[in-house]
């Protein structure tokens, strides 16, 4: 046992330095690790809103996006498109969209802010199929009297231009209609809906 004085100061920096360089490399490994939390710029942008430009669609024409990995389809529609909505109401399933999973601007005939723009996810609600647009009497093959509509292939399933499901079909709801917004009369914002957070 040795009786030399213990160097209290060398004894004070090694416990301050040890303590320092432990704490630098609880950092580093913890900065990693807590970013890892958040998500990947490929996931933010698969969530983010999406613009769209209409100020170049013409009548009857639809616009395809992707939001959310998913297609959301703009469809601009005539006057004749939109009283043609009226004249089939009792061949569809839920016709003023009461079923839960539309949104309350959605619980009418025309299922959208501006009645000359639809605004609906392209997936069928039966299996996740994406339907086909059927216009100028291409539908009436599927529906009889009924010029223009979406058909499913892939079971069948018929929705009219207004997303609405027609009875006697596999498809249990109409098409979904997403959250979105007008920013100007030529922009939709896709994903957000007006007075959101």
């Amino acid at each position: 046992m040795s009786n030399a004085p213990v160097n209290s100061s060398r004894r004070r920096f090694l416990t301050i330095a040890t303590s320092v360089v432990g704490g630098v490399g609880v950092v580093g490994a913890a900065v990693p690790f807590i970013a890892s939390w958040n998500p990947s710029a490929r996931a933010k942008a698969a969530g983010a809103d999406v613009e769209v430009d209409i100020s170049k669609m013409q009548p009857g024409q639809l616009l395809r996006v992707e939001w959310r990995s998913k297609p959301v389809w703009i469809v601009r529609r005539t006057p004749e498109l939109l009283d043609a909505l009226k004249q089939h109401e009792d061949q569809l399933k839920d016709p003023n969209s009461e079923e839960p999973q539309q949104p309350e601007f959605a619980k009418n005939y025309h299922r959208a802010l501006k009645p000359e723009y639809l605004v609906t996810v392209g997936i069928c609600t039966h299996l996740g199929c994406s339907p086909q647009h059927k216009k100028n009497g291409a539908f009436e093959e599927n529906v009889e009297g009924v010029k223009d509509g979406f058909f499913c292939p892939c079971h069948g399933s018929k929705f009219d231009m207004a997303g609405r499901v027609f009875s006697g079909v596999p498809a249990p709801l109409n098409l979904q209609i997403p959250p979105y917004q007008f920013i100007d009369d030529n922009t939709i914002l896709v994903g957000s809906s007006e007075g959101a957070a």
